[in-house]
């Protein structure tokens, strides 16, 4: 008998029907891309079971994500961890659209750059820094726009401490976006990318299915 080997990794046995792509994937890949690469429709038996009954090597991820992750967030306010949620799905929607691939370098400069922007304004200086890779400069542009649109929305005021509680949000943006590869070694690149996309992906699968609380990844103020 001839052995099929998975199409997304070349290496594990394919024996898993995965109604997504039409094709039969290792069960590796189909516990750890689910809903991250991909695209699993909702009669999927094995996003159902999952959902009941994380798998091992899923739930063994999501506490090596939130061993990382939960020591740099902890320490932000409630609204400070709205923005970063904000920022973080900006970031990853500008990443799928954009025609220049993102890499977690850009994401960290265009944090930073916006950052430094509305640190500088805090001081009563109107000075926009900019990013130097096009990629930084484009998601740089995309941030600095919800936080416009978000001041728009407001009337044209910046509520109290909005530019701090944003530049604050942004700098932990760019600190996760340096350290993710370092931390997580193993993980493909983009590693920030990601992982937030994995993050963003199990807060809404959470919204529908009550979690205990250390499994939750958004963290209040």
């Amino acid at each position: 008998m001839t052995t099929i080997s998975c199409p997304l990794c070349r290496t594990r046995r394919a024996k898993r029907g995965c109604p997504a792509l039409g094709r039969d994937i290792c069960p590796v890949c189909c516990g750890t891309k689910r809903l991250v690469e991909i695209d699993c429709p909702q009669s999927c038996p094995y996003l159902s079971s999952s959902r009941a009954h994380p798998p091992a090597v899923v739930q063994k991820r999501q506490d090596r994500d939130l061993g990382f992750l939960l020591p740099l967030w902890s320490r932000l306010t409630e609204p400070q961890h709205h923005l970063l949620l904000l920022f973080q799905a900006i970031t990853l929607k500008h990443a799928g659209e954009s025609l220049l691939p993102l890499r977690d370098e850009d994401v960290a400069e265009a944090a930073a750059v916006t950052a430094a922007t509305l640190e500088t304004a805090r001081k009563g200086i109107i000075y926009e820094h900019q990013a130097g890779a096009l990629p930084a400069q484009r998601l740089a542009g995309e941030l600095r726009g919800a936080i416009d649109e978000f001041v728009r929305q407001a009337g044209g005021a910046r509520p109290p401490a909005f530019e701090r509680d944003a530049a604050v949000a942004l700098r932990c943006i760019e600190t996760t976006a340096r350290k993710a590869a370092e931390a997580l070694p193993t993980d493909e690149p983009p590693v920030y990318l990601r992982l937030i996309g994995r993050v963003l992906k199990q807060t809404e699968e959470r919204e529908d299915t009550p979690a205990e609380p250390r499994d939750r990844l958004i963290i209040p103020g």
